[in-house]
Parts: structure tokens; sequence; C-alpha cells
């Protein structure tokens, strides 16, 4: 069996794999997965027509979703494992992350066990374009202060954004960790910083699409994300001068403006951090997308 570095030129297979079924949860998308290569040494392997992707730091070895294939094999599951034991000492390491609630039954009768992980929100791309009604006035109030005393324009991002996102991202950074009091929060901020400088370098070859905001011809907010399916789009990043008040519900508001064709909007999960909770329940989800772990039972 070979395993395998992940890189660029391994999009086209990933995609028709992860192209099988309609996935919700915002991990299932090559643009996902290729980003933590800057966290994580990233492989794959088929086994029985099953694409299996893992992630390796020094803690040890995961795989980081469901293995990918027109339809689930036990044998598959077991040899997974077995090669997850062959790195980790620990071998409570070994586990399947990112498993969807439609294959939750298959692994249950296999005899191994769940536990949840953080939901995924989903949001009406029409009430966040809109952000009509009472249930939006205080997001509504931030746009429009943002719009009456700011001299703005916007855009699509594109690669020549690069350098002008890279120095906001590095603003916003030194900011929000100086204000840091949660060691989650500040490892994710740190992670962040990691990861952020290879997806705006592969920002087309990873196909994501995005807007940029510019206050007085200087770049002040982007935010970015993927095709998810074919109805959802996902916002993966959104990143704003935090002195420039109401840009963050303008850029919000006015990228889902942008996506047109799709009916709904995926804003990721929240990590476990009660603040971004507050924040993505704000925005109304119409339904929270389960996310779950496996492990064997001891």
């Amino acid at each position: 069996m070979k395993i395998n570095k992940l890189t660029l030129k391994d999009k086209k297979l990933f995609n028709q794999y992860l192209n099988l079924a309609e996935h919700e949860l915002a991990a299932y998308a090559f643009a996902n997965i290729y980003i933590w290569r800057s966290l994580y040494d990233i492989k794959w392997t088929i086994i029985e027509n099953s694409l299996c992707v893992f992630l390796q730091d020094k803690i040890g070895c995961f795989m980081y979703l469901s293995p990918l294939a027109k339809e689930q094999r036990p044998a598959v599951i077991k040899e997974a494992f077995v090669i997850m034991d062959s790195i980790n000492k620990n071998k409570d390491i070994s586990r399947i992350e990112n498993v969807e609630k439609n294959d939750l039954e298959y692994y249950r009768a296999l005899g191994y066990l769940r536990h949840d992980k953080y939901p995924d929100y989903l949001c009406s791309r029409n009430d966040l374009a809109s952000l009509g009604g009472n249930k939006f006035k205080s997001q509504r109030a931030s746009h429009n202060y943002f719009i009456k005393h700011y001299n703005f324009d916007f855009s699509r991002m594109n690669p020549a954004d690069q350098s002008g996102c890279l120095r906001l991202f590095s603003l916003w950074f030194k900011e929000r960790i100086s204000q840091c009091n949660d060691d989650l929060y500040c490892g994710m901020l740190e992670d962040n910083r990691k990861v952020i400088k290879d997806i705006l370098v592969d920002y087309r070859k990873l196909d994501l699409e995005g807007i940029v905001v510019r206050v007085d011809k200087k770049i002040k907010g982007f935010s970015f994300g993927y095709k998810l399916n074919s109805e959802t789009f996902c916002i993966l990043y959104e990143v704003t001068d935090l002195a420039v008040k109401g840009l963050a519900q303008f850029i919000f508001r006015r990228f889902c403006q942008e996506l047109k064709n799709y009916k709904y909007i995926n804003i990721m999960d929240d990590s476990g951090l009660e603040n971004l909770r507050k924040v993505k329940l704000s925005y109304k989800p119409v339904r929270l997308i389960p996310a779950y772990i496996i492990t064997r039972d001891a």
C-alpha cells in the first residue's frame, strides 16, 4: 500500500472522491483539507477503492474524514486504524474526525464509539444578504453605520490583493493576541497565522472565492471561502480592521449578496468558544449540522 504526501496535484483525485456524495460538513472540501499543511503532515492512501486522509503532528495521527467511497467497507476502517496505530504510541489517539450523521449507524453497527464534536452553523443566504426584520436589527444598524461614515469600495478578491490582505491580517492578529486571555483562542490565532499565508499564495489553485473591502483605498477587510455542495457555500475566513466600525457586518452581508447561486451559507463551527458561538447564533442559523468523532471501544 502506498502512502502519499498531499500536494496540489491531488486536487482532481480528491474531488472525484469527495463528489461521490453530497456533504454538508465544511471539512469535506479539498481546500479545507489542504490548508492544514502548515500544521500537519497530511498523507493519503487508497484502501479497497476508498480514499483515506491522515493528519499527523507531534502528538499523533488521526483521520480527518470518514473514508471517501461509493460504499463503506468494514475492512477499510480496520486497516485505517492499523495505519494510525503504527504511528501513535498511545493508541487512544487513533480516531476518525468529522464523521457525518448519515454514517453513524454504520459505525455503531461495527461496534465503534461516537463522540460529539462542534457542529457547523448553516444559515439562509437570503437572510444574510437582506438582514431584514427585527432579528437582524443589531447587524443592520452596524452595517448602515459603516455605509454612512466611511469612504469605501469593494471588489472580488484576486491574487494581486495578497500583500494587502497579509498586512491587514498582521494588524488584526496583533490586536487580537494582545487581548487574548483564553488559551484555546490564543492557540487558534497562532494556527491561523501559520495557515493564512499559504492559503493566499494558492488562492486561485484552491478554487477559492472572496471579496476585498477598501476604506480610503486601503484594504481594511477581506472574506473568502469555497463551494461546498450544489446549494451551499462555506465562508472560510473573514478578517477586518477592528477599528472600522460596522465593517464586519458590511463585508459579511455584501459577500452573501454576491453568492447568488447558493441557498445556504455554512459559517463553520465555533471550536467550543462561547463568544464565537454567540456571534454565529446571532445570525440565526436555520440548522446546526452535527459532526462526530469515532473511536474504538476500549
